[in-house]
């Protein structure tokens, strides 16, 4: 426990510093557009190894086994698309025009209602999704030192956006890289002692009984398909992943640094599987399979060990929850209060707007954490709104001269519509989900909307 507050108080100084030099909106928004490949790839792998990655995948495993690698899995192909396709793309156009946000693009592209209705959704869904990590983080410290989760939600949270505030996206891009540092040295360490105390995966086998365990189709094609079409998306079209890429200093810089990210996932993504796994073989009878993780770290590792481990899962969760209050910022303020209510708004007024912002949904946070039951369902949430309102209009905008603004407002409302009704009647076509289905429908009406715009 001394290890994890020594290494929250080393976060926060940092961040605080960085935040002087923060004079502009620019700075807090996009670190004034001059993140190198090497920044540009830690601030991404710290956004995306969060709470859903680490805690999340392990309960998943715990319950699935390896079929639990497609979520980390979807994330880090969705990164790919990103690396490669979306965002040197969008980055040539925000660079142009000076955008600091995707919901900036989305006016120019489309109006600044379809821009507006889009930034008051997402930050819904964005809240739901800083929740996640904050629960996260209260498991660790209950597992670590038997704090209370209420309480454990208020450190997290109290962490996190004091260091934001400070400096937005210049200062979390620093601390993001004593943070990547910490996360991977710490699951790296960790994953041959959880290896060995489970008797490596002769221990495994003989513990469990299911052969679906050791499939990689094994929790099911609906899941599994809802998984890819969810999370591939989620990860080339996020507001606060997008917003990075907006801080890059050239497209070199995008391709190396968001391409590595997705690499990095792609291998990193077996490591909380593995662990969840050892896990299950060993605590079969948990009452909360969110502390399969944290478990795990104290109890099948030497201490010194497992504090390194229990700091690592620590960095992850808080690196996460860095992000989602950029892109709370980003909406409030930028999106919404500058667009909407007050277009003359100065810079510095703006940038203060933004800290002031970053502490409110702070707490709104915290008070949506004490209400959840699990970190996937909540990351569930965000992903799911994300995913059916934005993939469509996202894509066929980038792509194409055809997409409207009448076309791209019915796909996203028509698309979440369909995942609210069939998500909550609990219908299921075939082996698709809510969401799957949702996504299908948003794209074919801006398929149909293209067409018949053509026509016309």
């Amino acid at each position: 426990m001394v290890f994890i507050v020594a290494y929250a108080l080393l976060l926060v100084i940092v961040g605080a510093l960085i935040g002087r030099r923060v004079k502009s909106a620019s700075d807090f928004f996009v670190a004034g557009r001059n993140l190198n490949s090497g920044m540009l790839f830690t601030t991404l792998i710290a956004a995306n190894l969060g709470a859903g990655s680490t805690v999340g995948v392990t309960a998943l495993a715990w319950q699935y086994g390896v079929s639990a690698w497609w979520w980390i899995g979807s994330a880090g192909i969705g990164s790919m698309i990103l690396a490669f396709l979306v965002g040197p793309k969008i980055w040539r156009i925000a660079r142009e025009k000076n955008f600091y946000t995707l919901s900036d693009y989305l006016d120019d592209r489309y109006s600044k209602i379809f821009s507006g209705i889009l930034s008051l959704m997402m930050s819904v869904g964005t809240l739901a999704l800083f929740s996640g990590q904050l629960l996260g983080i209260a498991w660790i410290l209950e597992v670590a030192a038997g704090v209370p989760k209420n309480f454990g939600v208020i450190a997290g949270a109290f962490v996190t956006t004091i260091y934001f505030a400070a400096g937005g996206l210049l200062s979390s891009s620093v601390v993001n890289i004593i943070e990547v540092a910490v996360i991977l040295a710490g699951f790296v360490i960790a994953l041959p002692f959880v290896w060995n105390f489970t008797g490596g995966f002769d221990g495994i086998i003989s513990r469990v009984s299911n052969p679906e365990y050791f499939e990689i189709f094994g929790m099911g094609s609906t899941a599994i398909i809802g998984y890819i079409v969810m999370l591939v998306p989620s990860f080339f079209i996020s507001p606060g992943l997008i917003g990075k890429v907006f801080a890059a200093r050239d497209e070199r810089a995008i391709k190396i640094g968001t391409s590595l990210n997705g690499l990095v996932q792609l291998i990193f993504a077996a490591i909380p599987v593995v662990i969840g796994m050892c896990a299950y073989a060993c605590f079969p009878e948990l009452s909360n399979k969110d502390l399969a993780l944290p478990i795990a770290m104290k109890n099948m590792m030497p201490m010194f060990i497992a504090s390194a481990a229990l700091a690592a899962i620590f960095a992850a969760e808080v690196s996460t929850a860095d992000t989602v209050l950029y892109m709370l910022a980003g909406a409030l303020t930028n999106d919404i209060y500058k667009r909407f209510i007050n277009p003359g708004i100065s810079d510095q007024k703006l940038l203060f707007a933004s800290r002031i912002v970053s502490v409110i949904s702070g707490i709104i946070g915290v008070i949506l954490a004490l209400q959840l039951e699990s970190i996937i369902s909540a990351l569930t949430i965000f992903y799911s709104l994300m995913s059916v309102s934005l993939a469509a209009p996202l894509i066929f905008g980038l792509f194409t001269k055809r997409a409207s603004n009448l076309g791209a407002i019915c796909s996203a409302l028509c698309g979440i519509a369909v995942t609210l009704f069939m998500t909550f009647g609990k219908i299921q076509i075939a082996n698709l989900n809510a969401t799957t289905c949702g996504i299908i429908v948003s794209f074919v009406i801006m398929s149909l909307s293209c067409i018949i715009r053509r026509k016309i």
